[in-house]
């Protein structure tokens, strides 16, 4: 998965200096000069030289631990037989390297690596055999690195689109993964105040934390306060986002129904943001990411079948253009194909964790 090409110019990799993180210990991001040029080196190293053995031996500790929409994994050697997969199943695959934000913990790092990726599916997947069709997905990464290894990452991917491209149904394909119960709930700890301490550890006071709060707040009003009346305060009026299934929105009044949409059939959602980090850039911007949690009961309107009333738990990522002290872009990224095999998993066996 290539990640040296890029659609909009002002994301061009253009590697940061470490002049631009004078706190931060070179060897944080050793052998590269910066904290991007570590992500987007490192992510080609693996997937476009195939060097998937740096996996375990130079990039990720051997316990790692992995956040995911179909629940918590540990141990380096998971990641490596995914990534093996993932190569086989789209060997053709260039990720778009969109953007990389990160921020200081410690004498480490947290980045989220925003990628925009094509292909082929000309090998078996976990779906079926190839099917030979043309495919586009979003993805996000949030990496926390300590002495050059990721010791824990939280990754969310719109699967929805990508199989739909690849020609699947979604409801039927959900149903033939519930079988297989492949959908735990995840293993971790809700922060009380994410601005300061979120599940990558303390925050540094930046000059980006009035935005963050700025976000945090949008983000409440949108999903908690449901103060859509307000969004203005928050949004400029052409907002545009970018969401599940590829879709692209503009405008307050689409970026509210859309949202809408979501509670129609999760009623009671509510947004519980799991960590946060901002960088700003000369080319792009301050941009500001959000790891964040759904959690509410599937109680509304049948958009997924049949409503169950039973939890869900939906981990999603955004980040956000901030200008001016409004939001002007959204990035929102979260598994809607997960979604459904948990609504199925849960429906099927009511008495799973997380129905308990």
């Amino acid at each position: 998965m290539r990640t040296d090409v890029h659609a909009d110019p002002r994301l061009t990799p253009q590697t940061e200096s470490a002049q631009d993180s004078p706190s931060l210990p070179t060897g944080a991001f050793a052998p590269f000069s910066s904290v991007e040029e570590y992500i987007l080196r490192c992510t080609d190293e693996i997937w476009v030289d195939r060097g998937v053995g740096l996996i375990s031996s130079r990039y990720y500790a051997e316990d790692v631990v992995l956040h995911g929409a179909y629940g918590t994994s540990r141990g380096v050697q998971p990641v490596v037989q995914g990534t093996l997969q993932s190569i086989r199943s789209f060997p053709d695959e260039v990720g778009f390297g969109e953007d990389v934000v990160w921020e200081q913990r410690g004498s480490g790092f947290v980045s989220a690596h925003r990628v925009y990726s094509t292909g082929t599916n000309t090998g078996w997947t976990e779906y079926g055999p190839p099917t030979g069709r043309h495919f586009e997905k979003r993805a996000l990464a949030h990496c926390l690195v300590r002495d050059g290894r990721i010791v824990e990452e939280w990754v969310v991917r719109d699967e929805a689109r990508l199989v739909t491209d690849l020609g699947f149904d979604l409801e039927r394909l959900s149903l033939e993964i519930a079988e297989r119960s492949a959908w735990r709930p995840l293993e971790l700890a809700i922060p009380a105040d994410p601005l300061r301490a979120g599940v990558s550890g303390d925050r540094p006071r930046t000059a980006a934390d009035d935005d963050c709060r700025r976000v945090l707040d949008a983000m409440d009003a949108v999903w908690n306060t449901h103060r859509h009346d307000r969004l203005a305060d928050h949004f400029g009026k052409d907002v545009v986002l970018h969401t599940s299934r590829g879709r692209t929105l503009q405008g307050i009044a689409q970026y509210s129904t859309e949202t809408l949409d979501i509670h129609s059939a999760f009623p009671d959602a509510r947004m519980r943001v799991l960590d946060v980090c901002a960088h700003d850039s000369a080319r792009a911007g301050r941009r500001i990411t959000a790891i964040w949690m759904l959690e509410g009961s599937y109680s509304g309107y049948g958009v997924y079948g049949a409503a169950t009333g039973l939890p869900v738990q939906i981990i999603g990522a955004s980040q956000f253009l901030v200008e001016s002290g409004s939001i002007h872009r959204e990035h929102r990224v979260y598994d809607e194909l997960a979604l459904r095999v948990q609504i199925e998993q849960l429906r099927a066996n009511p008495a799973a964790p997380l129905a308990q």
